[in-house]
């Protein structure tokens, strides 16, 4: 049922008594208006309506009194604040002032004190230093902060580059779009979405682009027309007629030109299935070529030669894509050499769905391809990228850095997940020798279930979150952290069994934090834990915060490594169940996900910036360390970092010396 009409009606009504209402008595209606302005913005073609208002808006006085009553003096570079904030007024009436902008840049609206170029130029700049909310769900910060809020900043960018258009921001939107590639994630259809907009923008005779954009070209061919033979995107039909006629010199053109694309961007042409199903059983080598494998990933291909073909066979169509890239990973990882791998897919390739595991991959994808399909793709795709997958707009960040870690570490106990979710609508795992069965548990972590995940994560992380809340209510009453409990033995038996936190549970202050940091270099620093690298990815938990320095909430990740980086710089390199794991710490803390030594999903901090934000992490109590080894001034900045960030107001009096005697950090 559309709701929009109604609540425009409310709207204008509420619009007319503000109108109406004496100045003074104006700050008693306009909660009505905002309230219904929000409303209708979480409505399809509410940023419309809003738009065709704006002049009535603004003469009824709903900026009267504050900075937005004059357009002139407002600065670009406020409005993500604005924009990220938890106050729905605030939000709300920024999202307002930014549509009676565009209807001023449009012509929709004269105004009295701004030109229609300098809205429009002002509406470039806000949609450029915003490129982020075009991409991807909400962060931690946006989801803790804002809640249902989060999706209204993003369907304003969207409706705003729409209307303003994409061209006057190309080169930012290319800078980001390649910025999220970097980081190799499973989902990639908004960003094909992206590149699709670029391509029609491109053939548009209408649309200068001038000089903008560069770098474009590159992620359009890789979709749209990687090789020759389907250089002018032709159709998969007629490409599919063209392939019958070429010879074996130009099928190669065409394999090495897939392969180029594919490894090139992370993303993966529809015409590259088509290929691969052409050359199947005829040519192992042009499949190896169009898959663009290395030396293992060759071995790997022709020791499971028929396996290899019926993955591509049952996983790899046009529609599931995306599929080859996580099968040339998988391959070139040297897993299949692995035991249980083998048979594990094979289970996988005549698994049969239950009605509840096939209703949720079809409401996801569709049914241009049978649910088993898609299942089969993602499979390829979480086992090729285990460092790809993201929780989407879910609080579901142990779960989906359970499924990494195994898809790291354990992949044929991952298969098994997948054959128990999917076939059985149940998981079963043990806590202390206790089963738990996720059918059986009550609810988990998130309020709903989650859609906006890959197929594996879609069946799968349900099942996990109520597991992994129900060992958290089974540690109701012990003292301290149930994480030192849960983490073992929800992730493995790699996770160390040691614990260390430095907040106290029950009130929230900080609890020995030199040594707390002095434990944490001593274990995984490797100056001064003799020279010993990382064996087991651990999981741990981070303070996240926001480009202020505010703390947000807490956060699932894992340690994936700790080396040195091109520079000799010590660094952190962890997962982050995150579609993005390129955020703003604040105090300096840019999380980097490439250009230092980073591998495809990784994220990466110097190692002080990281422990400065690590409140909880696991390590081998066996294992012999010495923390005293570590100087006192390697943890003097660490901890004054923590001090002026999330630890601000867990240890006032700590804090207010520190502050005392440098100044004011903050």
């Amino acid at each position: 049922m559309d709701k929009l009409p109604g609540l425009l009606d409310n709207l204008d009504e509420a619009t007319r008594l503000l109108a109406d209402a004496r100045d003074f008595a104006k700050p008693g209606k306009l909660p009505r208006v905002l309230d219904t302005a929000r409303r209708v913005l979480m409505q399809p073609g509410g940023c419309a309506a809003l738009e065709s208002r704006a002049e009535g808006l603004e003469r009824a006085g709903i900026f009267l009194g504050s900075d937005w009553a004059t357009p002139s003096i407002l600065v670009p570079g406020l409005t993500a604040q604005a924009l990220s904030s938890g106050d729905s007024n605030l939000l709300v009436t920024e999202a307002l002032s930014e549509l009676r902008l565009l209807a001023v840049a449009l012509g929709g609206y004269q105004h009295p004190t701004l030109a229609a170029e300098q809205a429009h130029h002002f509406l470039t700049q806000v949609i450029a230093l915003n490129l982020p909310l075009l991409f991807g769900p909400p962060s931690e910060a946006e989801r803790e902060t804002q809640g249902r809020l989060a999706q209204i900043p993003r369907s304003l960018m969207q409706y705003l580059v729409e209307r303003i258009g994409y061209e006057h921001v190309m080169d930012q939107l290319v800078e980001e779009i390649w910025r999220i590639l970097q980081q190799r994630p499973i989902q990639v259809d908004t960003v094909k979405q992206m590149i699709t907009q670029i391509a029609v923008l491109q053939s548009n005779p209408e649309v200068d682009l001038g000089t903008s954009g560069q770098g474009a070209s590159r992620l359009v061919s890789s979709l749209f027309g990687p090789t020759r033979g389907c250089r002018e995107d032709p159709g998969l039909d007629t490409y599919r007629e063209r392939l019958q006629s070429m010879d074996s010199n130009a099928l190669q053109s065409e394999a090495t030109g897939f392969a180029r694309a594919m490894h090139d961007t992370g993303l993966v042409s529809p015409y590259l299935p088509v290929l691969l199903h052409h050359v199947l059983g005829e040519s192992d080598h042009l499949v190896a070529e169009a898959l663009g494998v290395s030396a293992t990933g060759r071995d790997c291909l022709l020791c499971f030669r028929d396996l290899v073909h019926d993955l591509i066979r049952a996983g790899i169509h046009p529609e599931t894509a995306q599929a080859a890239y996580g099968l040339a990973l998988l391959l070139d990882r040297g897993i299949l050499h692995q035991a249980p791998l083998a048979p594990a897919l094979r289970r996988q390739l005549v698994l049969p769905l239950t009605d509840w595991s096939r209703a949720r991959l079809t409401l996801a994808f569709g049914s241009s391809v049978s649910a088993e399909t898609h299942l089969l793709a993602g499979v390829l795709c979480m086992l090729g990228q285990p460092l790809g997958i993201g929780q989407g707009n879910n609080p579901t960040c142990q779960s989906a850095r359970a499924l990494s870690m195994w898809g790291c570490i354990d992949p044929d106990y991952l298969l098994q997940m997948v054959a128990w979710a999917a076939r059985d609508d149940e998981i079963i795992m043990h806590f202390e020798g206790q089963p738990i069965s996720s059918m059986a548990s009550l609810s988990g972590v998130a309020t709903q279930l989650p859609i906006d995940l890959d197929a594996v994560s879609l069946l799968v992380v349900p099942h996990l979150d109520r597991i992994y809340a129900e060992m958290g209510r089974r540690c109701i009453g012990r003292e301290g952290d149930p994480h030192r409990w849960i983490n073992p033995e929800f992730h493995g038996w790699w996770a160390g069994r040691g614990f260390r936190i430095n907040v106290d549970v029950a009130s929230g202050q900080l609890v020995d934090l030199e040594g707390f940091l002095r434990h944490f270099y001593a274990n995984y620093h490797i100056d001064y834990n003799g020279n010993q690298p990382l064996i087991h990815p651990q999981p741990a938990g981070i303070a996240i915060t926001d480009s202020a320095c505010r703390f947000i909430g807490w956060h699932a990740i894992c340690i994936l490594r700790v080396d040195r980086d091109p520079k000799d710089e010590m660094r952190v390199y962890f997962y982050n169940p995150n579609n993005d794991s390129g955020q703003d710490w604040g105090d300096g803390l840019q999380v980097s996900t490439a250009g230092n030594g980073e591998r495809f999903g990784e994220a990466s901090l110097p190692f002080g910036q990281f422990a400065s934000r690590v409140y909880i992490f696991h390590y081998d109590p066996l294992e012999r360390i010495d923390p005293s080894v570590v100087p006192a001034a390697e943890l003097e900045d660490v901890q004054a970092r923590v001090l002026r960030s999330w630890g601000a107001d867990r240890s006032p009096a700590t804090a207010a010396a520190l502050q005392a005697s440098q100044g004011n950090p903050g």
